[in-house]
């Protein structure tokens, strides 16, 4: 299996995942788009995840954390059944056995927390109420906090432009739905991106977007 990827935390990382290939797990009927990954299957990772219906992965230890966003199908495990939508925190420690019957796709990052973060998050953004946010035609969603680190859905309307700035820590976005951009090009649904600290770029969406948008968590 491949590791050492885009483990360069001081370069910046564009990727559309839509022309990406699927790389087969360990297990039957689970894929992964690897986005970024420290070792073969431990380690820091950020990934895509596909769950064929019916598969299953093995009961396994989290030692270092999973977080991880709905995108499509339906996640199982022990603790319940989570759609599209649902963003789910299991801390350092936790265990389970992941499955889906009917399938499913995540976005999924593991060995990202600090131990002390023992924060069980399930959040269904779908019903959740989203809040003003820091510019007009911008609204929010917050999803953890803790230290630097922030968590949170961005919901941009059509034509909308933020004014420049840098995240101190850096910053990661997927792009749920939509199209997100900025003066240094166009991101469709489905694009990872992760600057470093200190990148300064203006965002904007011409044809408005969700976005998730992780802060405050890059290594140095």
């Amino acid at each position: 299996m491949v590791s050492n990827i885009n483990m360069d935390f001081d370069r910046r990382v564009v990727i559309d995942t839509n022309g990406m290939e699927w790389v087969d797990s360990p297990l039957a009927g689970v894929q992964r788009q690897m986005l970024e990954r420290e070792g073969a299957e431990s380690g820091r990772a950020t990934s895509i995840v596909r769950y064929a219906t019916g598969s299953a992965f093995s009961p396994h230890v989290h030692s270092g954390g999973e977080e991880f966003f709905v995108l499509d199908g339906v996640f199982s495990d022990e603790s319940g059944d989570f759609g599209p939508g649902m963003y789910v925190r299991n801390p350092v420690g936790s265990k389970h056995r992941p499955h889906s019957v009917v399938g499913c796709t995540i976005f999924v990052k593991l060995w990202q927390m600090e131990p002390a973060d023992q924060a069980s998050v399930r959040i269904d953004t779908t019903k959740e109420r989203w809040l003003q946010g820091p510019a007009t035609g911008i609204t929010i969603m917050p999803l953890h906090q803790r230290g630097t680190e922030n968590i949170s859905l961005m919901k941009w309307q059509p034509g909308t432009k933020f004014q420049e700035y840098t995240r101190p820590g850096g910053e990661e976005i997927f792009v749920i739905d939509g199209a997100f951009e900025d003066e240094n090009g166009k991101y469709p649904k489905g694009t990872w991106i992760r600057n470093p600290t200190g990148f300064i770029h203006t965002p904007a969406s011409v044809k408005g977007c969700t976005i998730y948008v992780k802060s405050g968590h890059i290594p140095r």
